[in-house]
């Protein structure tokens, strides 16, 4: 995959704290924003899951004789710990 450089200002607190972690991880800094992109971008996409389930459920709310059943179902099956 390629890649490309970007120019990103940070202050030099934040710069401290990601060289710590990134020597304490074994990795570089620039391998700790790549994966900060990614887990933004990705808890973003999980967000709008969510806002678009929650609005079908708004549309069209769940039948409560199926909760009803899941719930009796899930109350015989699961494990006692």
């Amino acid at each position: 995959m390629g890649r490309k450089q970007v120019l990103v200002q940070l202050d030099d607190d934040l710069i401290d704290r990601l060289d710590r972690l990134a020597d304490k991880q074994g990795t570089s800094r620039s391998e700790l924003l790549r994966r900060g992109a990614a887990a933004v971008l990705e808890a973003s996409e999980h967000a709008e899951a969510d806002l678009v389930l929650r609005e079908a459920y708004r549309r069209l709310p769940q039948d409560p004789a199926i909760v009803s059943a899941a719930s009796r179902l899930a109350a015989l099956t699961t494990p006692e710990w």
